[in-house]
C-alpha cells in the first residue's frame, strides 16, 4: 500500500506541499521511505554492511530527499 500523508508526517515531520506531493507520487510504501531516509542519513554505513545500492522507488525517494548541489 502506498504512502499516505500521515505516514510521511510521522517519518519526516512537517513538510511543504510540494515535497509531500512528490513523495506521494512515487507510489512508495512507508517502509521504502524509511529505507530511503536511512540511505540519505548514513549511506557509508549501509554500504559497509554489504547492502546493495538502492534501486526503484527507494532510489527515487533518495533523489527527492537529497538536495541538488546547484541549489545549495
Amino acid at each position: 500500500m502506498g504512502l499516505k500523508q500521515s505516514d510521511i508526517t510521522a517519518i519526516l515531520g512537517p513538510v511543504d506541499e510540494t515535497l509531500m506531493a512528490e513523495l506521494l507520487a512515487t507510489g512508495a510504501t512507508a517502509g521504502e521511505l524509511a529505507e530511503a531516509i536511512a540511505w540519505v542519513n548514513n549511506d557509508e554505513a549501509l554500504i559497509g554492511e554489504g547492502r546493495h545500492l538502492p534501486a526503484g522507488r527507494v532510489a527515487a525517494l533518495i533523489d527527492i530527499l537529497t538536495p541538488d548541489d546547484e541549489e545549495e
